[in-house]
């Protein structure tokens, strides 16, 4: 586990950008909070790694809510955010992994 600003993040070898074992590139600086355990994890396979229960996407109905969080700055970002410019961070104005939108299905339910 690493603390980012305010939240905790679990997974394998995370570093202070939110960087794990499966996603280390320059890029890889976000991490995602799970609706079945509202934990933010920097990919799905970490949840897979460290959790005891199947992952479950952060649902619709509380996309107003937290569930992105900016490795660079630190800023937790609403669900309705982040999916509306996924590849910057609206405080910091970094770039995230366009790659991670392919994998929206896992995070977000509906998407």
């Amino acid at each position: 586990m690493r603390r980012i600003a305010d939240h905790h993040v679990f997974g394998v070898a995370v570093d202070a950008e939110t960087r794990c074992a499966h996603y280390d590139a320059e890029y890889d600086v976000l991490a995602l909070r799970f609706g079945c355990c509202e934990r933010f994890y920097p990919c799905f396979e970490c949840h897979d790694a460290v959790a005891d229960h199947d992952p479950e996407p952060w649902p619709r109905a509380r996309f107003d809510e937290v569930a992105a969080l900016c490795g660079r700055c630190g800023a937790g970002l609403p669900t309705s955010e982040y999916l509306a410019d996924p590849e910057t961070c609206p405080a910091c104005g970094g770039a995230f992994n366009p790659g991670c939108t392919a994998h929206h299905d896992r995070y977000f339910e509906g998407e």
